[in-house]
């Protein structure tokens, strides 16, 4: 029997288990037990138990301890371990005997399960602690398995073990308060020395936290499938050809489109060269290592080769990818069939190019045509303008009104389809800039009476008390749409009167804003043409046109430029009932009206007009004519060159305060004559000369050119003698002021009576001698200088000039000895003498 220091630490009955069986465990077991080895003697044996193979029975082997005691120590230590690993709190150990009840219940056992050993021990089985349906599918199970019926219960637990098979399964246990968690349970029969079987150790683990990590990681895998899948899908279903490869350009991996763009199959791809497929391999291939080393490429162009030889042109997008290590993988391509898209283009680029020739010669016809216009119309309005200035009889003065209505008439309707022109290509550019409310409608008004009394209609222009009269915005676009609405109003009436009204608009509108109202008791407008009014080349009613005349331009140009300026244009009328047009502009205050009135009433008297001398560049003999009567009786001294050519030898030969510059001309254009002009005075440091461009063409562009040729003002033809004449005075008078102050003293000359109409043309020419010397010295050629210098020392005095005599003398003797420097200051001296000589 079993002593009770020596009875294992598991509560049992001693007579349950004879001291003969072993404890299955993990690696060697030692314990000490008392057997009998004679009656009534006890005799202390060491008892080595060995495991040969994991969950086999423990074969014992026996040695007699009475010779040899050394050992004791260690039997007691290992014990002490055995019974530490049995009672463990981690696993459940629970022995039976041969019929299933309870014999040991350790404390691992305890706390699983809530059941205190005196609980279970001898009354049940570890069958009545587990899920019966599971015990019902473990029988079932195993006895198809085994090929033997097995009753469900405690033999369905242990029948393997039983049968020396090894035996490990997961099982639920049921708790003593009713809960459930899942086990890993390990059966060992337990056999006595003759290897009968005299019980079953169950030893178990609670297996909830492993098969919640089990189910976590099950929903990871289906999540990592699942994201698989969705990327796969997306890939399959994107419109582009796909694919990986590894940092060397193999192809790893492709989707159905770049089968279909390369004409193989997925198995035929993977493992080939990227650059296979391409009709310019080297592109391909560099396409790759571009992207290995910008990280990203965008829209790289290639053309793919498919089998049957198709050929696509693709839009290659790629980017490197990489592992959770942040190690490099490979590329990740996208190419997409762009043939049709650079089809498109192709047809595009073929459009915008015949669009864009359609338009530049929608330009060069409109930039002729307001040329070849204008240019016979400055003539038709300056001559008229000039007849208007004679005494002239009843029936000569009415002529010329005619003529000058004409040309006014002709000249409207040119501005008004150029405008059109303009504001359809957007190129339309509005002014920025204070001006008088009060002044623009004058001046709108004056431009219509005479028209409005003519017909003997009342003419009324009204503008409300709170409306602000010193504004800022575009005046000329303003006074053009008060013109056109104005003058259809007096066209379209026979009686009554035409009115311009002025008020703040309403007050939803913007704040600043103004309406203008244009009324008049005329023919009305039909409520079904209402609509079409603002249409181009459209009137109420095509007779209309024929009785009134017109182009139908002025109320579309109207609306495009009430438009721009950022307002809106409506009209109401009837048949017979008259036409009430209204627009509304937004105009910001100007600010510095003040200080404008103030200067304007501080001016003094008009200045006398300095005697400028003045260059005209025109090719036009009309234009030049009406030109020279517009300044006839100025004090102005007018040379005459026939193109730019003439103009720039004229120019660097004399001396001129202003050039009135004509931009269209043969042999050579106007700015070409400009630059070089310009360019000759940067060389000689002289001060820039006002040049001011007369053009026939009025283009957007037309002045930006001239000013950047160098011009400094710009005048559209036809051109009034009022506008020609301020023109001359603004960008004159400093300059000459400018150039009589900084320049040294005039040397006046009396001139020959004989030889006076010689002296310019002989000025001149010395002019051009101080050009070819320059040129000269700059080769080393001093016989051109002794030659000219000879020519100047024989000619200068006849002509009254004997500083020329005497400069032309020296230049000839430093010549006669190659003294540049000499011939140097002579020059300059000559240059000088000529810049400063005045001929009276």
């Amino acid at each position: 029997m079993w002593s009770s220091s020596q009875r294992p630490a598991a509560r049992c009955k001693p007579s349950a288990f004879p001291a003969s069986f072993g404890v299955p465990c993990t690696g060697m077991v030692l314990f000490q037990a008392s057997i009998l080895r004679t009656a009534a003697t006890l005799s202390p044996l060491s008892r080595k138990s060995f495991m040969a193979r994991k969950k086999q029975p423990v074969v014992p082997g026996d040695t007699d301890s009475s010779r040899d005691h050394t050992d004791e120590t260690l039997l007691k230590a290992g014990a002490a371990l055995q019974r530490a690993i049995f009672n463990s709190a981690n696993f459940s150990s629970i022995a039976t005997d041969a019929k299933g009840v309870i014999q040991i219940f350790n404390v691992g056992a305890e706390r699983m399960l809530g059941y205190t050993a005196a609980e279970v021990m001898n009354k049940i089985t570890p069958a009545d602690i587990s899920d019966p349906q599971e015990v019902i599918a473990r029988a079932k199970a195993l006895s198809i398995e085994l090929g033997t019926p097995i009753t469900p219960g405690f033999e369905a637990l242990v029948f393997k073990a039983s049968r020396g098979i090894e035996d490990i399964y997961e099982l639920t246990y049921f708790r003593k308060d009713g809960s459930r968690f899942p086990a890993v349970v390990s059966v060992t029969a337990l056999r006595d020395a003759q290897d009968a079987i005299i019980g079953y150790l169950l030893i178990g683990t609670d297996n909830t936290a492993r098969q919640l990590v089990e189910a976590e990681q099950k929903k990871l895998d289906q999540r990592l499938r699942d994201q698989q899948f969705y990327t796969r899908s997306l890939i399959e279903s994107s419109i582009d050809a796909l694919m990986t490869t590894d940092p060397s350009g193999i192809i790893t991996d492709v989707n159905k489109q770049m089968e279909a763009l390369t004409g193989c199959t997925r198995d035929e791809l993977i493992g080939a060269p990227f650059k296979n497929y391409f009709t310019d391999p080297e592109r391909a291939e560099a396409a790759i290592k571009l992207v290995l080393s910008e990280k990203k490429v965008s829209n790289y162009e290639l053309t793919a080769r498919a089998l049957d030889g198709k050929e696509t042109v693709v839009s290659y997008n790629a980017t490197t990818i990489y592992d959770r290590g942040r190690t490099l993988q490979g590329v990740f391509a996208a190419a997409r069939d762009v043939t049709q898209s650079k089809q498109l283009e192709t047809e595009l680029q073929h459009a915008k190019a015949m669009a864009e020739t359609a338009s530049r010669a929608k330009s060069d016809f409109l930039a002729s045509m307001s040329h070849e216009i204008r240019t016979p119309m400055n003539a038709i309005i300056g001559i008229a303008d000039l007849l208007a200035k004679t005494p002239l009889t009843p029936e000569q003065d009415n002529y010329v009104q005619i003529f000058r209505r004409a040309g006014d008439n002709l000249l409207n309707l040119t501005n008004d389809i150029l405008d059109l022109s303009k504001v359809e290509a957007s190129q339309l550019e509005l002014e920025h800039t204070g001006f008088s409310l009060t002044d623009v409608i004058e001046k709108t008004r004056e431009m219509v009476a005479v028209r409005a009394s003519e017909k003997g209609l009342a003419l009324v222009c009204e503008v409300a008390p709170e409306v602000p009269t010193d504004l800022v915005g575009d005046p000329t676009r303003l006074r053009q749409v008060l013109l056109n609405l104005l003058g259809n109003a007096i066209k379209f009436t026979e009686s009554g009167e035409v009115a311009l009204r002025v008020r703040p608009a309403p007050p939803a509108a913007a704040p600043g804003t103004l309406c203008f109202v244009i009324s008049d008791t005329g023919i009305g407008i039909p409520g079904d043409k209402l609509g079409a009014v603002f249409e181009q080349f459209t009137q109420a009613d095509s007779s209309t046109t024929r009785k009134y005349g017109g182009s139908g331009l002025g109320l579309t140009i109207s609306k495009r430029l009430v438009e721009l300026m950022g307002g809106r244009i409506w009209v109401e009328s009837g048949v017979g009932q008259g036409s009430e047009f209204s627009f509304t502009v937004p105009l910001a205050l100007w600010e510095g009206a003040t200080l404008r009135a103030a200067v304007t009433e501080g001016g003094g008297p008009q200045p006398v007009l300095p005697a400028l001398r003045i260059l005209l560049v025109e090719d036009s003999p009309d234009n030049r004519t009406i030109a020279m009567a517009y300044l006839q009786h100025t004090p102005y001294r007018i040379d005459i060159a026939e193109n730019g050519a003439i103009a720039y030898d004229k120019f660097i030969a004399g001396r001129y305060d202003l050039v009135l510059m004509d931009r269209q001309m043969p042999v050579m254009d106007g700015l070409t004559s400009t630059r070089n002009i310009r360019a000759w005075e940067q060389d000689h440091q002289c001060t820039p000369t006002p040049i001011i461009a007369l053009t026939a063409s009025a283009l957007l562009g037309d002045r930006e050119k001239c000013l950047a040729a160098g011009c400094t003002a710009f005048l559209t033809k036809p051109i009034k003698q009022e506008v020609l004449l301020q023109a001359i005075g603004e960008h004159s008078a400093a300059t000459a002021a400018s150039r009589r102050s900084s320049a040294q003293d005039v040397i006046e000359v009396r001139a020959n009576p004989v030889l006076a109409d010689l002296i310019p043309a002989f000025l001149q020419n010395r002019r051009k001698d101080v050009i070819a010397m320059r040129a000269a010295l700059a080769d080393g050629d001093f016989d051109t200088v002794s030659r000219l210098g000879h020519s100047m020392r024989g000619s200068g005095g006849g002509y009254g000039f004997q500083a020329i005599t005497d400069i032309g003398l020296a230049l000839e003797q430093a010549a006669a000895v190659s003294d540049g420097a000499a011939s140097q200051r002579c020059l300059a001296e000559l240059s000088s003498f000529l810049d400063r000589v005045e001929v009276v």
